[in-house]
């Protein structure tokens, strides 16, 4: 019987086995770093765009809070320009003041009362003088109550005084004046009336 020496064959088979494995082990090294670089690439890709879109919005933040700032400051200057608007206004309203009053105290002063004294104060009014007798100045207070332009008169002091040998009652008296109305409250409650009368 012949022998056959095998030796030589496993050792082949042993060489292309470990080769095979070498070559497996290669590529799936290969195809691992392949696939860490995809995912490293992937996500590097992520993370700038993310940081691009934080870039942008953080200048965006910036040019809206100029922007806010800006607004606030014309907030301010146009509350400025409308208080200065308002005491304009009111300042427009009040310059009649004086001529209403002088009209209406000449108007609304009964006979036997005499006035020394006038001061003002805004829409206060002070007045000092002299009557015949207290049922004067009660009259003077009632006219000032039905006065279109004056109105809350308040009696402060009143007591009995001597002017020119002559028994008198002397005063104090606040009242206060009615601001005037807008033209444009006027005007309109003039136009009111008009259609009523159409339809009349």
């Amino acid at each position: 019987m012949n022998r056959i020496n095998l030796l030589p064959h496993r050792e082949e088979r042993r060489k292309a086995s470990r080769k095979h494995f070498a070559i497996v082990a290669a590529m799936t090294a290969v195809l691992g770093g392949a696939v860490v670089l995809l995912v490293h690439g992937f996500y590097a890709a992520k993370v700038s765009e993310q940081v691009s879109r934080n870039d942008f919005l953080k200048k965006e933040t910036e040019k809206l809070d100029k922007d806010i700032q800006e607004i606030k400051k014309l907030k301010d200057e146009i509350a400025a320009l409308l208080s200065r608007k308002q005491v304009i206004e009111t300042l427009q309203a009040d310059r009649a003041q004086t001529v209403y009053l002088l009209d209406q105290l000449v108007r609304q002063l009964p006979d036997g009362v005499y006035l020394r004294s006038i001061t003002q104060k805004g829409l206060r009014v002070n007045l000092l003088g002299y009557a015949q007798s207290n049922a004067r100045v009660s009259t003077l207070m009632r006219n000032i109550e039905s006065s279109q332009w004056l109105e809350a008169p308040k009696l402060n002091e009143i007591k009995a005084a001597t002017v020119g040998n002559k028994r008198v009652s002397e005063f104090n008296l606040d009242l206060s004046l009615k601001r005037a109305q807008a033209p444009a409250d006027s005007a309109a409650g003039k136009a009111a009336p008009a259609p009523a009368a159409k339809k009349g």
